[in-house]
């Protein structure tokens, strides 16, 4: 199907679906919310469809003013400089246009759980986990998106062993979802008499929070034990055994849960996080598949792979996978990711563009 046959199909949708909800013979309440939500989808699309053609229309009327002997001079003068400027618009237009017909991430919508962890490193690696979870949480505050902490193992010196969040927004996914992936820290450590620069690392993995009807977990599948909670150092916080740990007995994935009190409480978390972790492998499956015939990929998804380096001496940050560096690295620790999700995500565009041609 041609570029103009599909643009076709899908003002003849947009209509149809505004013939449908208008209707005398109105459809269900659940079939209407569907009908509404594709019709929000494409109306932007119809809208930058038709600006196009309107754009295309005034050139046409502007190249034939301008090839009309009789016209005007100065009115003809007017016309070049207009034709000029819709000659520049137009296939800016039309690459806009591109990058809304891309196949939709079906979780792009979807709200985030987000994962750090330290790794190599000791102590400083922890330190630096902590720093990346408080630059997340600066950054959905500045979005003004929810930031629900659901587990926290703290090492007693400020860092983090690992921490767990649930980021609650507007297109959350669609912003986070590049972070994944090994990110490290060169620095002088405060321990570091010496004036050494240490390198050490952290991970971080972003999943949609998958709902109930994205992923079926059967409860054969489940195996759950319960225990106290601990505290560092392993001391016990707790006098019952709230702790919740589920073992998704096919997958392997195990999930614990012991922040909350109550062992109803801790299942729960356990299970939101256990069944976005099944929806992230499925998703992962699927793109590791897709990956296989691709030169690149921005957002890889591999947990192992090493995408960006914040270097302190020199306050810069350094995303490998696109080759950018930014002198900026306060603002970045302190939230300002815009910039670097931005880039990252028009290196994705570009790239799901060049496939289709």
């Amino acid at each position: 199907m041609s570029l103009n046959e599909n643009l076709d199909r899908v003002v003849a949708r947009h209509q149809e679906l505004e013939a449908l909800m208008s209707s005398a013979d109105p459809p269900s309440a659940e079939d209407f919310a569907k009908l509404s939500k594709e019709y929000a989808d494409l109306t932007p699309v119809v809208e930058a469809i038709n600006e196009i053609n309107k754009a295309k229309d005034e050139a046409l009327d502007l190249a034939s003013m301008i090839a009309d002997a009789d016209s005007d001079a100065e009115m003809k003068a007017m016309a070049e400089q207009e034709f000029t400027e819709l000659n520049e618009t137009i296939p800016a237009l039309e690459k806009r246009l591109q990058v809304m017909l891309l196949p939709k991430d079906a979780a792009d919508a979807k709200n985030a759980i987000l994962e750090v962890r330290a790794g190599t490193g000791g102590d400083e690696a922890g330190l630096f986990a902590a720093d990346l979870f408080r630059m997340y949480q600066r950054y959905a505050e500045s979005k003004r998106w929810k930031f629900e902490l659901m587990s926290l193992s703290e090492t007693g010196i400020g860092g983090y062993k690992e921490a767990f969040a649930v980021i609650s927004g507007r297109g959350v996914f669609a912003r986070l979802k590049f972070e994944s992936g090994v990110h490290r820290v060169q620095r002088v450590p405060e321990t570091e008499s010496g004036g050494r620069i240490h390198t050490s690392a952290a991970t971080v993995a972003v999943m949609p929070e998958a709902e109930e009807v994205d992923i079926k977990i059967e409860e054969k599948d489940l195996r759950i034990d319960v225990f106290r909670a601990s505290g560092p150092g392993g001391q016990s916080v707790n006098t019952t055994d709230s702790a919740v740990r589920i073992t998704h007995l096919p997958s392997g994935i195990v999930v614990s849960q012991q922040d909350e009190k109550s062992q109803h409480k801790n299942k729960a978390k356990a299970m939101r996080v256990l069944r976005s972790r099944l929806y992230d492998a499925e998703r992962q499956k699927v793109d590791d598949e897709r990956a296989a015939t691709r030169k690149s990929q921005v957002g890889s998804g591999d947990r192992s792979e090493r995408i960006r380096t914040y270097n302190y001496p020199e306050r810069r940050i350094t995303d490998h996978r696109i080759n950018l560096t930014l002198h900026k690295l306060d603002s970045v620790l302190n939230g300002d990711l815009e910039e670097l999700i931005d880039q990252l995500s028009a290196e994705d565009q570009a790239r799901r563009l060049a496939e289709l041609s």
